[in-house]
């Protein structure tokens, strides 16, 4: 099993969800973060009214999809998402690819590809 983490445009989620759906993913989690790779995002001065100081900030909102398939998966999602998430443009993200040593279903106690 691997855990893959999927960071992409907020535009592409939906792109990606079919991706998965079309491949048979059990599931996954998603959420909605900010962050900044080699672009460097956008930079604004901002006033903090407490404080009164001033910070830049830098940050563009992406989403974050995780998820733990078969080792078999793997490169299929990843070429899959290549494929149909590019817009050729810094910023399109990243996928990141983990180890899974093990999975439990706390409903039924199944452990391993049959918890997924």
């Amino acid at each position: 099993m691997k855990e893959l983490v999927i960071i992409i445009r907020p535009e592409k989620l939906e792109t990606v969800k079919e991706i998965l759906n079309n491949r048979q993913c059990g599931g996954m989690t998603i959420s909605s973060v900010m962050g900044c790779g080699t672009q460097r995002g956008t930079t604004e001065q901002t006033v903090n009214v407490i404080k009164g100081f001033k910070t830049t900030i830098n940050l563009l909102p992406k989403i974050r999809v995780e998820m733990v398939v078969k080792d078999e998966m793997v490169e299929d999602i990843i070429t899959d998402i290549r494929e149909k998430v590019v817009t050729g443009n810094v910023g399109d993200g990243k996928i990141f690819i983990r180890p899974m040593d093990d999975s439990v279903r706390i409903r039924t106690g199944e452990r391993g590809d049959k918890a997924l």
